[in-house]
């Protein structure tokens, strides 16, 4: 079946493809894809085929990666950015992050494959005609959500940025994080950030590349702070506003030691179930310590959000997630390689100008 899509596909000239892969990534479904191709190229392609040829094409990107065909016009040496004191510096940050994608499970693929056969088995000759033996199946997911990770590293104003997913679980996160950090030179950048949001495996992935520092996300780390704050308390009081405000600003400004005194304070004359919530929190700042460290972020300038994280793990799953959508794991991933693809600085049109350099 690989040799006889790559046959049909070497019929496709690589301007098509590009345009099925802008469409089919793009679309909120395959067959809504096809029909904006036909209509704004004038060309017409089954909807089986073109979903096979975008899925494919999101693969070959994977596997340009992997073998690193794809070179960056950019580096760690141009991201520039101005210090605090009117220095200029070069200044890369890294994160990582999972997403959960909706997936075709083993069990609906058997009652699928059970109704195809009911329906052949039932149906008179007449109507169906000759059918041809059904293909294997392929196997299907064990459960109904499954995890890719998302990459990122960018500089201070994400002029440039590289964007990598992963269906490989945590092995597969560090060998993207090792191969992306190499292939975007990041030694070269005199400041190097990583940004989570507080997963501690996450951290362990991003110390495969040489950081000076990990930053907990602080929209994460102020949530954690405000729900211990109102199950303490109580919710939306002005008791509750002004402890979370008084905790964050020492935090952000005064650094983790002030901050966790303030807690160990706060929490001594607490008792039953609100005491259970000040540990909790106790219990989720303690082992991030390294990573609470907002005050120095300030004094050097480094952004404490995971903001263009959480960004990308938008776009590169939002052709995935909608209603009824269920999908091979190895898809979802080729979809989201497009996607990120395409938000990488520059490699998008690198990715097809190496394309027809070698297909045609």
């Amino acid at each position: 079946m690989d040799k006889l899509l790559d046959d049909t596909e070497a019929a496709l000239s690589v301007g098509v493809r590009q345009l099925c892969c802008r469409e089919g990534s793009q679309a909120r479904s395959f067959a809504r894809g096809r029909e904006n191709l036909q209509h704004a190229a004038q060309l017409t392609l089954g909807e089986e085929l073109f979903r096979q040829v975008v899925e494919s094409e999101g693969k070959a990107v994977l596997q340009a990666g992997e073998s690193e065909q794809l070179e960056l016009d950019w580096s760690g040496k141009h991201c520039q950015t101005q210090t605090p004191q009117g220095q200029t510096t070069t200044r890369m940050y890294a994160s990582s992050d999972g997403v959960l994608v909706p997936t075709t499970t083993q069990v609906e693929k058997d009652k699928r494959r059970q109704t195809v056969k009911k329906w052949r088995k039932e149906t008179p000759r007449k109507k169906r005609g000759k059918l041809k033996p059904l293909a294997a199946l392929k196997k299907g997911s064990d459960q109904r959500y499954k995890q890719i990770y998302v990459t990122i590293l960018h500089d201070q104003d994400q002029a440039h940025s590289l964007v990598g997913v992963t269906r490989h679980g945590v092995p597969g996160l560090e060998r993207l994080l090792k191969r992306e950090g190499e292939r975007a030179g990041i030694l070269q950048a005199q400041e190097r950030v990583g940004n989570i949001d507080g997963a501690v495996c996450l951290k362990s992935t991003l110390e495969v590349l040489p950081l000076h520092a990990t930053v907990l996300d602080f929209y994460h780390f102020s949530e954690h702070v405000g729900q211990a704050g109102v199950a303490t308390l109580g919710k939306d009081t002005p008791e509750s506003k002004a402890w979370l405000d008084k905790v964050l600003h020492t935090a952000r400004h005064e650094g983790y030691a002030p901050f966790f005194q303030q807690i160990l304070d706060w929490r001594t004359p607490l008792r039953g179930g609100k005491r259970k919530a000040a540990d909790a929190l106790i219990g989720y700042v303690a082992p991030r310590q390294e990573m609470i460290c907002y005050d120095q972020c300030e004094q050097k300038g480094w952004d404490v959000g995971s903001g263009p994280m959480e960004s990308m793990c938008g776009v590169t799953t939002d052709r995935l997630k909608g209603r009824g959508r269920r999908w091979d794991i190895d898809n979802a991933e080729s979809i989201m390689a497009l996607e990120a693809l395409y938000q990488s600085t520059g490699l998008w049109d690198r990715y097809w100008k190496n394309a027809f350099n070698h297909r045609n």
